[in-house]
């Protein structure tokens, strides 16, 4: 009698079978941004920007074991969408946060020093063209947005979202033109710190908070909770010092009801030139993104994590189980007794050169619009990341 041949495709087919089901099953319960392609992508009516300046790749890694005493378990490690974003400015390898995060909110590289004006711009001499911001997009259609920095409001990283400016020192400038907004009614929502500073240079150029604030209607409080006690619609926090947690959650109150969506753009220093502070601020910062992602409906909201450059820090050394800052506190004091600040830090398991670096930060996002964040990148996709989750185009 012939032998009967079997189709290998129907042979031991139970497991395969089980196996498919189970992937299609992994796949139904997959968020809709998680499969997404640019054509099926759902839209995003909110986008919530977070920058820790100055956090490369190794300041998360380092930020993990000092928080957690073990690499990957940060909350943001665990999103979907990862890649690398170059920082470079047009002239050299190293950026400031002025040009880095100009080049995130506007597309556009520019020099080190300028705020969100073009590479015609020459620092501190000469205007270059206006480079329009993620914020004045978000502000042009009718959007509320906010910004939000443990750092002064008119320093480079949170000033390049609303100003621009040739100079990244020039406070009073750039400060002035929140009440001169080029595009909608400018940001409905600000709270940052550098009073001081701020307010001395205001001086200088004969005006200050309580003239700005009687001139434009809208007063500059010295903290939030004066603000909130105001019942301001739309705080302008100018203070010390401020609590960032408690700052981004009050603004995401204020923002979550717009009608037609909302940009938050949040920062939190991470310079690790005192390394435990650094790492630290980025645990913290950590903390804060699982805490909004839980109010968010990621269906309809674009969460983004990135730095505006890196920084000098490298872990060499160390063992599970052991605090990864030993010998800091004695470093510290030795640094407090002696006049000299050192620009290298020798700790027995860290190396902290106190500088920025040119290699690539890490960009993480989850939500709606985040499968275009991947692989390798100039900064500057990033903000065609965000135009492309609301479905717009530049000019």
């Amino acid at each position: 009698m012939p032998t009967t041949q079997k189709d290998p495709s129907m042979h031991n087919n139970k497991p395969l079978r089980s196996l498919l089901a189970g992937a299609l099953l992994a796949a139904l319960a997959m968020p809709r941004f998680a499969m997404a392609d640019d054509a099926s992508a759902p839209r995003a009516k909110n986008v919530i920007l977070f920058v820790a300046d100055a956090a490369g790749v190794s300041a998360l890694h380092g930020a993990s074991v000092h928080g957690y005493g073990e690499p990957l378990k940060l909350h943001i490690q665990g999103w979907p969408h990862l890649g690398l974003s170059e920082t470079s400015p047009v002239d050299k390898w190293v950026s400031d946060s002025a040009n880095g995060m100009s080049s995130v909110v506007t597309g556009i590289k520019t020099r080190n020093g300028v705020i969100s004006q073009g590479p015609d711009a020459i620092r501190g001499s000469r205007d270059g063209t206006p480079a329009k911001t993620i914020l004045e997009h978000a502000e042009e259609r009718g959007l509320r947005t906010g910004v939000v920095s443990s750092q002064s409001i008119a320093d480079a990283t949170p000033a390049a979202t609303y100003a621009h400016s040739n100079d990244r020192r020039k406070w009073a400038e750039i400060f002035t033109q929140v009440f001169a907004p080029r595009y909608g009614d400018g940001v409905d929502v600000m709270i940052g710190a550098g009073r001081a500073k701020i307010g001395e240079q205001l001086a200088g150029v004969g005006t200050g908070f309580d003239t700005l604030g009687a001139t434009h209607g809208r007063p500059v409080r010295a903290s939030l909770a004066e603000a909130m006690q105001a019942g301001d619609v739309r705080p302008l926090v100018v203070a010390d010092s401020i609590d960032v947690r408690q700052a981004t959650l009050a603004a995401l109150d204020i923002l979550q009801d717009a009608p037609e969506g909302y940009l938050l753009v949040v920062e939190w220093d991470a310079h690790t030139d005192d390394v435990r502070k650094g790492l630290q601020n980025l645990v913290d910062f950590d903390r804060l993104m699982a805490e909004v992602e839980q109010r968010v409906d990621l269906d309809d909201t674009l969460l983004l994590f990135t730095a505006d450059h890196s920084f000098g820090l490298q872990v060499d050394g160390g063992e599970r189980g052991q605090p990864l800052l030993e010998g800091f506190d004695a470093w510290k004091q030795a640094q407090a007794a002696s006049d000299a600040d050192e620009d290298l830090v020798r700790l027995p398991n860290v190396l902290v050169n106190r500088t920025h670096t040119a290699e690539e930060v890490v960009t993480l996002a989850t939500g709606a619009g985040a499968h275009r964040v991947r692989g390798y990148f100039p900064n500057t996709h990033l903000f065609q990341v965000m135009l492309d989750a609301w479905g717009w185009t530049a000019e």
